[in-house]
């Protein structure tokens, strides 16, 4: 199973923004680094995700999922290397999970929230998908579809 995690400024892009979307959903664009659009290349319909507020806030606020695989961004204005991916909102967090509260988890101290603070689509593993979960105050959390 693959889950993902976005990251957004909130004064840009905030959860609110992304549930006001409704089932839709839209496109996540704007993504200029490789590693983050291979990322979305690998994505899958029905892909989950966390949503998390970064710059205000730093913490994961939400849960999303894929439902349009990858295609050009239509923000690129034409350079055909950006691709992005469309998103709708699954659920809210229960209790958001702060990026303090990430470091703090032995569990969570290799996830690419914590080693690749930078990139803005990180790969979550499965593992630490069920902590961030748990620590967020999902009992039954969505999952992924089987790869």
């Amino acid at each position: 199973m693959a889950y993902w995690l976005w990251k957004s400024e909130p004064f840009k892009w905030s959860w609110a923004m992304q549930k006001d979307a409704g089932e839709a959903g839209t496109e996540w664009t704007g993504v200029r680094n490789y590693l983050a659009r291979n990322n979305m290349r690998a994505m899958k319909i029905g892909d989950k995700g966390f949503f998390y507020h970064s710059n205000e806030g730093l913490e994961i606020v939400g849960i999303a999922e894929v439902c349009a695989l990858s295609h050009p961004d239509s923000t690129a204005e034409g350079d055909a290397r950006w691709d992005c991916v469309d998103i709708r909102a699954v659920c809210d967090m229960p209790r958001p999970v702060t990026l303090k509260d990430v470091k703090a988890s032995e569990k969570l101290k290799d996830m690419q929230l914590v080693t690749s603070m930078r990139l803005s689509v990180q790969a979550v593993t499965e593992d630490e998908w069920q902590e961030v979960c748990r620590m967020g105050g999902l009992d039954s959390p969505p999952e992924s579809p089987p790869a």
